[in-house]
């Protein structure tokens, strides 16, 4: 696990920055936030019913338990901040000369949560993954999407078990999301056959030509060569993250009365998770709500298990947008962003000098 020194390493460039008074930070929060009023002020200006979302949110919050939304929020928090703990093992590993602080992944992967609580197709990943090539230096892009499949892996093992779980206990749950598959199963098969020989052909012809990148691929996935390392600083933190997850759904379901039960959890966590993965609209609005309904049928009618999954995902939802808002103001505000760009601009410029004068020493060839 990462230590608190680690944890609290910034750039040496940003150094000067980080020192600014806790008043300047907490005025810069402010500042952020009346940006924001004032923005829901013009959309509401323009037509787009911004401030109809935030009543809205509010009759939803007014409707659930003090206790349930304080323990919604800081399980979500726990969630967000142990999963962005898992990328900071990954990408310590990754990038061994690089310093990687931890307050800057975690500002990075809360504003990817954040952004796919209202964007469509996880848009809000792609932008951490591009916020972390630019923050750090030596992370490309073919590593860090590497570190991407990496970080999935255990979350992919526990919610394929309870994807399992899900379609053989609760009817017509497959049905909700993936009816084309269910009534085209045969078309389906050949399509994934010809996409496995096509991919195989393709490998065939570039696999040779794709030396570089393949190296830049097994470097962003360098945790996995420490059994230790993987437990500790990957499989433990995801873990600790799942089980927020759970206990997030099982927190709403009891201030909803809907009966807190393994299978209740276990289903509507699933179906969270496949709504997430595969849906087109934002936050997965919409089909959350079918499948949720569908996992709790026997529990409860379908209007207060419509309002649970809503009251969920609208108070979740806008505690990750504040968390990352919070967030980055208080680890880049206006001038520590600059910072942290010129400061890992500088350490690629140094060590593309260092690399340069290896392979002078060497006759043009650096050592492996």
């Amino acid at each position: 696990m990462a230590s608190l020194a680690d944890v609290d390493v910034v750039p040496e460039a940003a150094g000067a920055k980080r020192s600014q008074p806790l008043a300047r930070r907490l005025a810069r929060i402010a500042v952020w936030i009346g940006g924001v009023a004032l923005l829901i002020f013009v959309l509401n200006l323009l037509g787009v019913p911004a401030g109809d979302w935030i009543r809205e949110l509010l009759r939803k919050v007014r409707d659930v338990p003090a206790w349930a939304v304080v323990a919604g929020v800081a399980l979500e928090t726990a969630q967000t901040s142990l999963a962005a703990l898992a990328w900071f093992g990954i990408l310590r590993a990754a990038l061994p000369h690089t310093k990687v602080p931890y307050r800057l992944i975690l500002a990075c992967y809360a504003t990817a949560v954040g952004l796919n609580s209202f964007l469509p197709a996880n848009l809000g990943t792609w932008v951490m993954l591009l916020m972390f090539t630019t923050l750090l230096a030596g992370a490309t892009f073919a590593k860090v999407i590497s570190g991407q499949i990496v970080e999935k892996i255990p979350f992919s093992v526990f919610n394929v078990g309870l994807y399992l779980y899900l379609f053989l206990s609760v009817k017509g749950s497959f049905g909700i999301k993936l009816g084309f598959l269910e009534d085209h199963a045969g078309l389906v098969v050949l399509i994934v056959v010809g996409a496995i020989v096509l991919l195989a052909l393709l490998a065939r012809i570039f696999w040779p030509r794709l030396a570089k990148l393949r190296a830049e691929m097994a470097s962003g996935g360098a945790i996995l060569r420490s059994p230790r390392r993987t437990l500790t600083d990957l499989v433990l933190p995801e873990l600790g993250s799942y089980a927020a997850r759970l206990a997030i759904v099982a927190v709403f379901l009891g201030a909803y009365g809907i009966p807190v039960s393994f299978h209740n959890v276990a289903s509507v966590t699933a179906s969270n998770s496949i709504s997430n993965s595969v849906s087109a609209t934002p936050g997965g609005v919409g089909v959350t709500q079918a499948m949720n309904s569908a996992a709790l049928s026997g529990s409860v009618d379908a209007s207060t298990a419509t309002a649970y999954s809503i009251g969920q995902q609208l108070i979740v939802s806008a505690w990750g947008v504040v968390f990352a808002v919070i967030l980055v103001s208080w680890v880049f505000g206006w001038s520590g962003g600059k910072a942290l760009v010129e400061s890992s601009y500088e350490d690629a410029k140094v060590k593309s000098k260092e690399l340069k004068a290896k392979r002078k020493r060497h006759g043009g060839k650096v050592p492996g």
